[in-house]
């Protein structure tokens, strides 16, 4: 189906129905699959094609997984539970104890702690490294046990752009791989694989989803990495687990991807529930429509801050004033997203009360959803940083997270203006 438009895959990729079957997408509530021999469900050990027990596949997944690769420009896909699972499962698919691995500093607190307190656990050395960093200074900062750079294509909350072209450039220059989260751009309005990443991830909890009401994560698979660089030993030598299967030789362009099903997933058990991923699919069905929309309530929302007085700072790509407005116009030439940081005059206390007094946007933990949404980074989701950490984080006392809905942009706006009155 990749001969249509985008727009169109978002409907209808994944699920073809045949003469008499459903028009939409059943839910295969159904932990496992009956064969009618033995020898028939004795292949699926063997990773044949096939559907065995729903935490290594199940066709309500399996067809959401196909539509999100193929949104993405990918070969194949694996849902997890959370944005988080697929974190960890898209890092340790390719790197374990007595690695290193380089992150952009600015990325998700929950992230950010994963990446460099948790993995540290599982003894991964987690690099942390600016945005902007130069060219010349991420090639020092790759050591002979780096296997991967990470970074996000919008930070969350400070979005932040990396120049994604040159971190590729770089880490295949030393044989590594690139992974981009994509969750705030979307495949809407980027798509990492052009630019060079060879895995792509998303918390489909947010924008994919789009509705708050399915917990879920995605990576994806270029299908165009070379493994065979000497840095991937569990992708190009024997796995034991499987009777030897060589994952690049077996399944070629999907040897990542399979590796990840069939060992992590098989391993960890970190599988959305079919009904999560049939309420994903639902959200898909208008990504490409609610995406248009909070980009252009966000625009009109930030061009409303930028010129209020009681507004200290506003930080969204897509103002001509931010930093990042060249990046965006390469990366996100459609839009970048539907949420803006900014910062009030009166520090952290002003914050909270601009927060507090607002009545259509709620305080929830969560962003990127229909429903406009507002929340203080600083003493919520990255609470667990240090004040030195919270800075090279960009989050500053005084930034307000505001996710802007779908509602009807004056009604943002003017509860935003009573909210700042406020202060």
């Amino acid at each position: 189906m990749d001969k249509y438009n985008i727009n169109t895959r978002c409907v209808q990729e994944g699920y073809n129905p045949k003469s008499g079957e459903p028009r939409v997408l059943p839910i295969a509530q159904s932990t496992t699959y009956y064969y009618e021999t033995g020898a028939d469900v004795a292949k699926l050990f063997d990773l044949e094609p096939g559907f065995m027990y729903t935490r290594l596949g199940n066709p309500t997944l399996a067809a959401i997984e196909e539509r999100i690769a193929s949104l993405e420009g990918g070969v194949g896909a694996l849902l997890t539970s959370s944005g988080q699972a697929a974190t960890l499962i898209s890092i340790l698919n390719v790197a374990g104890a007595g690695d290193n691995i380089i992150a952009t500093n600015a990325v998700y607190g929950g992230t950010f702690n994963l990446l460099g307190v948790t993995m540290a656990k599982m003894g991964i050395e987690c690099t942390f490294v600016p945005t902007d960093i130069s060219k010349e200074e991420l090639k020092e900062k790759i050591k002979d046990n780096t296997k991967l750079i990470f970074t996000e294509t919008l930070s969350n909350p400070g979005l932040e752009i990396p120049d994604l072209e040159m971190f590729a450039e770089v880490a295949h220059e030393a044989g590594i791989i690139l992974i981009v989260d994509n969750t705030f751009a979307t495949p809407i309005n980027c798509r990492p694989f052009e630019y060079g990443a060879d895995i792509v991830i998303h918390s489909t909890s947010k924008y994919m989803d789009g509705h708050a009401v399915a917990l879920g994560g995605v990576i994806v698979d270029s299908g165009k990495t070379d493994w065979n660089t000497g840095k991937y030993p569990g992708l190009t030598e024997p796995d034991e687990s499987y009777h030897g299967v060589v994952y690049t030789r077996d399944f070629g362009t999907s040897a990542y991807i399979m590796k990840a099903r069939a060992q992590l997933m098989r391993d960890l058990g970190s599988t959305p529930s079919p009904m999560n991923a049939f309420l994903l699919g639902l959200g898909l069905e208008t990504l490409h429509l609610r995406v248009e929309r909070h980009c252009m309530n966000a625009r009109k929302v930030a061009e409303f801050l930028e010129s209020h007085s009681k507004v200290k700072w506003v930080n969204y790509p897509d103002l001509k004033s931010n930093k990042y407005h060249e990046r965006a116009k390469k990366y996100l030439p459609n839009g970048s997203c539907g949420v803006i940081s900014f910062g009030v005059e009166g520090g952290k206390e002003a914050a909270m009360k601009v927060m507090d007094s607002l009545k259509l946007a709620k305080i929830v933990v969560h962003v990127a959803d229909a429903r406009t949404s507002v929340l203080h980074p600083a003493s919520t989701t990255h609470r667990q940083l240090s004040d030195e950490q919270l800075i090279e984080s960009g989050v500053l006392p005084e930034l307000i997270r505001f996710s802007v809905g779908i509602e009807d942009v004056d009604d943002i706006i003017a509860d935003l203006s009573q909210a700042l009155e406020q202060i």
